[in-house]
């Protein structure tokens, strides 16, 4: 079919390439993304006034496409800063140290616990979680800092994060922009994500292994020698691991004696006279204990209730996928049930920590739930607005058009028109899908670059005879695996870096060859299977 290409399908390209090639430099996109919308809806409309509110009208269309993805992140985030008030995030995960005790279990316990929390709570909160407590109990069990490092980023900012299965994040964007289901997507993603993180995991593991020791309470001593000063010096200042505790017993006799200036005598019989044993003598450090002591014990609480309530919700998602037992989630079912679970436990959580004002202190974790969401998601929305405008069905509301007025299908047309130029090859064009994502990538966010290969799949899938959730799905991996913080040094491999107490050159270099060989194997699976 013929297409006749306008000025506005040559200004629209243009923004592509652009925006390509500033992700490219490792600039944000943001600016590029929404002058390219002011100049490809003034070059169609021919109207200022139509370039300047479709401005607006892109990120407001995105916005209502994507904002269940950002108040999902938003109760999530939430019901963590209540756990973790609460004490109960570090919890959930003590118990994995037990059996941690060896190079190959410390390998795998390190990998499913990311795993599992990063793909219910994302790797923002997973990383301090498993490096605060998991880390140096892998370092002394013998593994290397850089593979403890590279195991956590491939575990959790690529494997979970590469899917989004539960939470959807990721998919729903992809889907969106593609103009297919979000599950279909999120379903392919997860096989393919699988497939990646497996192959770079045991790329990993043997490569790693011959530079791991013998188990040794040396090894954590060396390991926090090497950290830097200013973090050696303020953790060597305290008690060892498990000294605080002792510290916090032994101050009371002392402040007895010598605020009343007596000799040896009188400073002794006063430090009897307060023992805290004896409960008429000192009741409020036996009620500080007693509160102590409940606390600890709706930490724990909580602890085994937050898996086992996603647990539940797991074996209910998988029930209505593979059985008739109950009915299947449509849709976004899913990730509102998630949203759902976080916001009551978040209720339950700060109901315990604060019981006369936890009306206002759950509304203080919703607002920085909404804060950090707008803050890792707000710049998607100018981005995706963009990449809307090439959408026919977006481009109409973008452009203000009437509503029974059909949008234009920019981006459609100018795959139409170089469609018999390019080879009809499934392999070449989910590479290509592949290779785009990143490159889209090195901006280091991960999420910025889903409009584009979301797009551009929708827009080529149906050319080459694959389904466009397939190529979303690929253009995900790429995506998410180079920007989402496992290859680019600049993204949020810093955290995972930090606290492995490595170079983040080092460990992105390390990553590299384990990941891309996962993804061009799951790139050639997806061709292949689905």
């Amino acid at each position: 079919m013929d297409v006749q290409l306008t000025a506005a399908h040559w200004v629209y390209l243009a923004g592509i390439l652009v925006i390509l090639v500033t992700m490219a430099l490792r600039k944000n996109i943001v600016v590029p993304a929404v002058v390219a919308t002011f100049l490809t809806a003034l070059t169609f409309s021919g109207s200022i006034v139509t370039g300047l509110s479709s401005i607006f009208n892109a990120s407001l269309v995105a916005a209502k496409e994507l904002f269940n993805i950002f108040l999902i992140i938003a109760m999530v985030t939430a019901m963590l800063g209540a756990l973790r008030q609460l004490g109960a995030d570090r919890m959930m995960v003590a118990p994995f140290r037990r059996v941690m005790r060896a190079g190959t279990s410390s390998f795998l316990v390190l990998a499913a616990v990311t795993y599992v929390i990063s793909l219910f709570f994302w790797p923002t909160p997973a990383v301090p979680l498993v490096g605060a407590v998991l880390i140096p109990v892998a370092i002394r069990a013998g593994m290397s800092p850089l593979s403890v490092g590279m195991v956590i980023a491939i575990c959790g900012q690529g494997m979970a994060l590469s899917s989004d299965y539960i939470i959807k994040v990721a998919p729903g964007i992809s889907a969106a922009a593609a103009g297919v289901e979000a599950d279909a997507v999120a379903d392919k993603a997860l096989v393919l994500s699988l497939i990646v993180g497996g192959t770079a995991l045991v790329i990993t593991y043997l490569v790693q292994k011959r530079h791991w020791r013998t188990p040794s309470p040396d090894l954590l001593v060396e390991w926090e020698a090497e950290a830097d000063r200013g973090i050696g010096d303020a953790r060597g200042g305290g008690a060892p691991s498990g000294g605080g505790d002792s510290g916090s017993r032994t101050p009371r006799p002392e402040p007895a004696g010598g605020p009343l200036g007596g000799g040896e005598q009188t400073a002794a019989a006063t430090a009897v006279l307060v023992a805290p044993s004896d409960p008429v003598a000192d009741p409020s450090d036996r009620h500080d204990a007693e509160a102590e002591k409940e606390r600890r014990g709706t930490a724990k609480a909580f602890a085994m209730l937050v898996p086992l309530a996603y647990l539940a919700f797991i074996v209910y998602l998988m029930l209505g996928k593979f059985t008739e037992v109950v009915p299947p989630l449509q849709g976004g079912e899913a990730a509102a049930i998630v949203g759902g679970i976080a916001a009551l436990i978040l209720f339950a959580a700060a109901a315990s920590t604060d019981r006369a004002s936890f009306l206002e202190t759950t509304s203080d974790h919703l607002v920085d739930g909404l804060v950090f969401a707008f803050k890792a998601m707000g710049c998607v929305l100018p981005i995706a607005g963009f990449f809307f405008i090439g959408n026919p069905d977006f481009a109409g509301p973008i452009l203000g058009l009437s509503a029974d007025a059909a949008g234009p299908a920019i981006l459609f047309d100018l795959v139409t028109s170089v469609q018999a130029h390019l080879p009809q090859n499934a392999f070449v064009t989910s590479f290509g899908i592949l290779l785009i994502g990143v490159v889209a990538g090195l901006d280091g966010s991960g999420f910025s670059g889903l409009p584009l290969t979301g797009a551009l799949s929708g827009a080529l899938g149906p050319a080459v005879d694959v389904d466009p959730s397939t190529l979303a799905a690929i253009g995900q991996m790429g995506n998410i695996w180079s920007g989402g913080g496992v290859i680019i040094a600049w993204s949020s491999l810093v955290a995972v870096a930090g606290f492995a107490r490595v170079p983040v050159l080092d460990l992105a270099r390390k990553c590299f060859l384990p990941v891309m060989a996962g993804l061009v194997l799951s790139t050639v699976f997806a061709v292949l299977v689905f």
